[in-house]
């Protein structure tokens, strides 16, 4: 046993390259194997999670950003036809004062068209009235003839006069009537 034990304390001797021996190397193969799987778990526990974060949080933004593009080009669209709108708005309202002036134009003729006709039956109402007020006025002044002419029968008759005085009281009669009235 002799020998084996100078064998192995010449063994451990002797020297070695960079100071690696067997357990230095258990050691370094368990601390790489211990390595990986913390890595690994790591991974799996802390890793992934915070990558799907990451990974969610990035989708929530690109779908953000797309639904703010889709609500910029609805809003466009909407300024498009709100504008239009304003334009279509201005031609209505044009149309809408030519229609009024149409309207206006149309009362104002009727207006017109009926006050002529209101002239025209007051003025026919007048001239109604006057011819008859021409009428009781010429009845009048014949009643006043008849009235005079009696009175003037009574002179001549009471008087017996002649001719000449007969004549002489007939136009002092139409003097005082005056000769307008047997015109007329």
């Amino acid at each position: 046993m002799h020998i084996l034990g100078t064998v192995l304390l010449g063994a451990q001797m002797e020297p070695r390259l960079f100071d690696l021996d067997f357990q230095l190397l258990a050691d370094a193969t368990l601390t790489i194997i211990a390595v990986f799987v913390l890595f690994f778990c790591l991974s799996y526990f802390l890793f992934n999670p915070a990558r799907k974060f990451l990974q969610g949080r990035q989708e929530k933004i690109a779908g953000e950003l797309e639904n703010a593009k889709t609500k910029e080009e609805e809003a466009a669209k909407l300024k498009e036809e709100y504008e239009a709108k304003l334009s279509g708005v201005g031609k209505e309202a044009d149309e809408i004062l030519a229609a009024a002036r149409k309207k206006a134009l149309a009362n104002e003729a009727k207006i017109v068209a009926e006050a002529k006709e209101e002239a025209a039956r007051i003025i026919e109402r007048a001239n109604v009235e006057a011819e008859l007020e021409k009428k009781k006025a010429a009845d009048e002044v014949k009643k006043e003839m008849i009235a005079i002419a009696s009175v003037m029968a009574g002179k001549v008759a009471a008087a017996s006069m002649d001719a000449q005085k007969q004549n002489m009281l007939i136009d002092e009669t139409l003097k005082e009537i005056g000769e307008g009235t047997w015109l007329s």
